[in-house]
């Protein structure tokens, strides 16, 4: 199942968020398997994500690379809000 999921980060700043970008990409999962959309947004000092993800599976095998990177970072993160997606248009 298709999956929309948003995050609200806490101390995650468009510096901080570069990095965690960086160190992803370093370690060879800039692109996971199965994350269909991402995007940060918001003020340049608390920036949200929100992402969609082909199956819980893949998101949550992402995890185990991501969230050791933002807490080596001090990036606070709360329990994402999880829906189902219904539809997506592209374009």
């Amino acid at each position: 199942m298709t999956l929309i999921i948003h995050f609200e980060p806490k101390n995650m700043s468009s510096t901080t968020y570069a990095e965690v970008m960086r160190r992803l990409d370093a370690a060879g999962a800039s692109a996971p398997r199965g994350r269909l959309f991402h995007s940060a947004y918001g003020p340049a000092e608390q920036l949200k994500v929100v992402d969609i993800w082909d199956t819980a599976e893949n998101f949550q095998a992402f995890g185990a690379t991501l969230v050791p990177i933002l807490t080596a970072l001090g990036v606070t993160l709360p329990e994402p809000v999880i829906s189902p997606v219904n539809n997506i248009v592209r374009g």
